[in-house]
């Protein structure tokens, strides 16, 4: 038996949301696990949480970062990143005055901005994107999100980003529409992995709390769920999106997120030029810790 610090740890909360749920087992080192009973304990909290995120310190002051999910090892998991660094930050005195962090994945070396005393949040910089080519039919599209052509919004285009998961944005046209998809679990998960495609973001500018730009909804079916509920990487896809597209106008936008129409999670994202003058996409929020206590491996 092994014994572990875990957290349950709700990503992108409000007083008035539940977040996306991220559990956080934090090592001592790299050693106190190997890759089976990572996966082992991400598959004994199935339905509990929607990935595990595992996190140590090395020497060189870096805090490294594995992700699973209860099918599988995910290269980069937003909604995990936040929920960690944010609870890690806000809980170590040693942190809490740092202004910038990094973090290493299985997907390069990322930066988090500490932003808790202004704005109750922690910033996360997205890698540097890459567009897919797109190969899909509209017709497959509609008919896999169990959705009418008309649901489309033609004045945005679909398209296909990489900002650590191939994302595939569809515009939908407005609150109602986009409230009311609800897709078939086997039959997505069947086309999103012979389109090799990871999530499925749709979006519609009609959103519930005019103070906020957009509605997003995420599936994830090849991740062993059909919905996720507050998204980092698949936000920062859209990011890229709009940056892309001239509608990243303003330097936060504010993402509605899930299926309810009033009790959604907010992902905020901003731009910002890096050292290599590229201009990038950060996603931040906040996290609510919800459970803390041992985990017990067998």
């Amino acid at each position: 038996m092994k014994i572990f610090n875990f957290k349950k740890i709700d990503a992108f909360a409000t007083t008035n949301s539940a977040g996306n749920p991220a559990g956080y087992v934090k090592l001592n080192s790299q050693d106190e696990i190997n890759e089976i009973e990572m996966q082992k304990i991400a598959k004994e909290l199935k339905g509990f949480v929607n990935e595990v995120g595992f996190l140590f310190r090395d020497e060189k002051n870096i805090f490294n970062l594995k992700f699973y999910s209860s099918e599988k090892e995910v290269a980069f998991c937003g909604h995990a990143t936040i929920a960690i660094m944010y609870d890690l930050i806000k809980n170590d005195v040693n942190l809490i005055d740092k202004n910038r962090l990094i973090i290493k994945t299985n997907r390069g070396v990322l930066s988090v901005e500490n932003r808790l005393r202004e704005e109750d949040a922690v910033f996360i910089m997205s890698p540097i994107p890459f567009k897919k080519d797109l190969s899909l039919k509209l017709q497959d599209i509609t008919n896999n999100l169990k959705i009418e052509m008309e649901d489309i919004d033609n004045d945005y285009s679909i398209s296909i980003i990489n900002a650590r998961l191939t994302t595939l944005l569809v515009p939908i046209k407005n609150l109602d529409s986009i409230l009311k998809i609800n897709p078939d679990f086997e039959s997505l998960k069947h086309f999103c992995f012979s389109k090799e495609i990871d999530i499925i973001e749709t979006f519609t500018k009609d959103v519930s709390d005019k103070s906020n730009d957009f509605r997003t909804r995420v599936f994830a079916p090849t991740f062993g769920y059909l919905e996720d509920p507050a998204t980092g990487s698949g936000n920062s896809a859209f990011g890229y999106y709009l940056l892309n597209f001239g509608h990243f106008k303003k330097n936060t936008i504010m993402i509605e997120q899930n299926n309810d129409r009033n009790r959604f999670n907010i992902v905020k994202l901003q731009k910002k030029i890096d050292d290599e003058k590229n201009e990038r996409i950060l996603f931040g929020g906040n996290a609510i810790n919800r459970i803390e206590g041992n985990y017990y491996l067998y």
